[in-house]
């Protein structure tokens, strides 16, 4: 049988919270992200995420958003997942007529949570719309008067408004502006630049101490000195390595300690992502993706034999720093004492580790066949991401 993988993409609420995650689904040998048979990819992406692999492992605390087929709908079997976690997604291409609407109505007095997805405002949708809990709009399928008008429409009953495909931060601010409730797209890893604005004197030291951190030359003693003096870093270090992700024998009650148990590079690598936890103006799903990444191009030059896997880790880490300083990436590395290779990776995604970062942020989006090839199998990809997923949410349990 042809491997199944699975995604997710973050829905934020208003807050850029995240709300819940959407599972996506593909075939190894499809570009797109569906199945000829619907019902096929409905029950393996369950049986996936249910049995095989866990939803914690895949979207930790949040919900899940699940795509039902009208066979799934209408055979009336039990679900095998807890009704607060999952949210049932009616898909756009779903024959809507009295089976259906019965079985969504039967759902929804069962308590579960119900969305449509890609939602066109026709007659027949109408039960559904009554009992639905969230509606989803592809904003890039209509010009944007006539999503206002069907806003306007659509607030006449009790759901909140998803918006779909938001690519740039100027969308979300105006699809909030006019009504949604809901935002679902890659806008977040995104920058917001404004022409002639420089960077804030507040992320201005966060780079400066990030510089200091990954300086090759620093010593044990001079890294000791650049946390200690730091009141909040040095507080937040401790605290996280005493947390259980770390699971040390015994307490750590100074930053020497943690450099003599965990060593140079790895009191370094999470000094670093506590610098930029400091940028408190960023949602921290950002800080989910630059972990997640870093991970995974780690992960996958071990795998491949690269020589220094930490220097893909931090390429990962650092992949964001356009978006939490919102500006141009060149301009943010200048400040960093970065090797040429890493900076050209970063900048212009050259040599190996530009290549696999250009490769895990096509994973992202689902898009790595017709965009960039994969430097793995997409089976052994798929497991990485999956571990690299599931390591990035229990580190950043311990990180407030």
């Amino acid at each position: 049988m042809t491997d199944v993988f699975i995604g997710r993409q973050p829905i934020f609420d208003r807050y850029l919270k995240v709300y819940a995650y959407e599972l996506l689904f593909r075939r190894s040998d499809e570009d797109e992200s569906h199945f000829v048979d619907g019902n096929q990819a409905t029950s393996q992406v369950i049986l996936n995420t249910f049995l095989d692999i866990g939803l914690d492992e895949i979207v930790g605390q949040k919900r899940a958003f699940i795509n039902l087929t009208r066979d799934f709908l209408v055979e009336d079997n039990p679900l095998p997942f807890p009704k607060d976690r999952v949210v049932l997604e009616i898909l756009e291409d779903v024959k809507v007529d009295s089976a259906v609407v019965a079985a969504v109505k039967r759902f929804k007095e069962q308590g579960h949570t119900i969305a449509l997805d890609d939602f066109v405002f026709k007659k027949e949708w109408l039960p559904l719309v009554k009992v639905a809990d969230i509606i989803k709009i592809d904003v890039l399928a209509y010009e944007r008067e006539k999503i206002r008008v069907l806003v306007e429409k659509l607030r006449n009953y009790p759901c909140k408004l998803l918006a779909e495909k938001i690519e740039t931060h100027e969308d979300y601010e105006y699809f909030q502006l006019i009504g949604f409730d809901l935002f679902q797209g890659f806008f977040l890893s995104r920058p917001v630049i404004v022409k002639g604005q420089r960077i804030p004197a507040n992320k201005i030291n966060t780079l400066q101490l990030m510089a200091k951190l990954n300086d090759p030359d620093v010593s044990v003693e001079e890294l000791d000195t650049i946390i200690s003096r730091d009141v909040s870093l040095s507080f937040k270090m401790l605290r996280y390595i005493n947390s259980a992700f770390f699971a040390l024998p015994r307490e750590v009650e100074s930053i020497r300690q943690a450099i003599v148990l965990l060593g140079l590079k790895s009191v370094k690598r999470w000094a670093t992502l506590m610098a930029m936890s400091e940028v408190d103006d960023k949602p921290h799903e950002l800080f989910t993706i630059s972990l997640t990444r870093a991970r995974l191009c780690e992960l996958m030059a071990e795998y491949t034999g690269q020589p220094n896997p930490e220097m893909y880790f931090t390429m990962g880490l650092f992949s964001t720093l356009d978006a939490l300083m919102d500006s141009p990436i060149d301009e943010v590395l200048s400040s960093l004492p970065l090797a040429p290779e890493l900076q050209a990776a970063l900048t212009r995604h050259e040599g190996t580790p530009g290549a696999y970062l250009k490769a895990v942020k096509s994973y992202e989006r689902w898009q790595w066949r017709s965009e960039t090839p994969l430097p793995l199998e997409p089976p052994v990809m798929q497991k990485l991401y999956l571990e690299s997923l599931s390591w990035s949410l229990r580190a950043l349990a311990g990180v407030a």
